[in-house]
């Protein structure tokens, strides 16, 4: 098959399973659904589904609102944070992937960072991917769960990981692909969500980048120094918030979903954007390969 025949049948495949199946829009549920049925209508999919009502018994909903909280109960523990002079952590920046300095402070530190964002040149962000609240925030993990237990049903085994992530409206994931079943919990603030379908994939450009890092300087400036320990690192070229489309044309073609999700209210579900907002979540990474971008989010 010629590759303009090709193209042809990746267009026609992209098309095909928004009308068959994808659709235009996230599905909502008012109940966290039975093992079976996030496997049989999600998981296998390969669809996102947003989950309401699922995780209103947690403590964490109403303590973790309020940062007095946090610092009376860890706010003298180191935790490791991130920094970037952008909000783009792992991410593609002139031509390199850059990733951010990574430091040790007291939470009560980084607290005054997320109320007095204005006095701070970078951006922070508490984003470890280690199963961090299991390892650094073991003082709060009675606030919520260890695992979400129709999911390790579903897919047959406890997280790998739990990670604990907070930031503020200017900290931004670029765009990637798991090889995880991941499933986010919002706590509070509110979180935006690109999602691609696996179909996208002959849409979006891949390049390899030699690595890099943020440095942050005594007088609060960003150096990016390279890694060349590290080599070259393959990543997704594009920036879906701010899309070259000269560059990069085909991109026009995929059929992302745009989805903002606000924090899980025991009373009331909000559904109000803000432009600038505190997000704090709890991701459940589950080992469950797929070639899916998609996630479950559980409100």
């Amino acid at each position: 098959m010629s590759t303009k025949g090709l193209d042809l049948c990746f267009d026609e495949l992209s098309l095909e399973a928004k009308e068959l199946y994808l659709g235009d829009e996230v599905q909502y549920l008012d109940r966290a659904p039975s093992a079976i049925e996030f496997l049989r209508n999600w998981v296998c999919p390969n669809k996102p589904v947003i989950i309401k009502n699922a995780i209103d018994h947690w403590p964490a909903l109403q303590r973790w609102e309020q940062h007095s909280y946090l610092r009376d109960k860890i706010g003298n523990k180191e935790v490791t944070v991130t920094a970037t002079p952008n909000g783009y952590a792992d991410a593609v920046h002139q031509n390199k992937f850059i990733m951010p300095e990574e430091k040790t402070m007291t939470m009560n530190s980084f607290l005054d960072i997320m109320e007095t964002p204005e006095n701070y040149n970078g951006v922070y962000y508490v984003q470890k991917q280690n199963s961090n609240f299991t390892a650094e925030f073991s003082e709060i993990i009675d606030d919520a769960e260890k695992e979400i237990p129709w999911a390790s049903e579903a897919l047959g085994k406890c997280p790998d990981a739990v990670n604990f992530w907070m930031g503020d409206g200017r900290a931004v994931t670029s765009m990637h692909k798991d090889h995880y079943e991941n499933l986010y919990c919002v706590v509070s603030g509110q979180k935006h969500f690109i999602l691609h379908p696996p179909t996208d994939l002959p849409f979006i450009p891949y390049g390899n980048y030699s690595a890099a890092a943020y440095k942050e300087t005594t007088s609060g400036q960003f150096n990016i120094i390279d890694q060349p320990d590290i080599g070259t690192v393959p990543w997704i070229s594009i920036d879906p918030l701010k899309p070259d489309l000269e560059k990069y044309p085909q991109y026009a073609k995929s059929q992302a979903l745009h989805v903002t999700l606000n924090a899980a209210k025991p009373a009331a579900y909000e559904a109000t954007k803000k432009l600038v907002c505190d997000h704090l979540f709890l991701l459940y990474n589950k080992l469950f390969f797929s070639m899916t971008e998609y996630t479950a989010t559980i409100l």
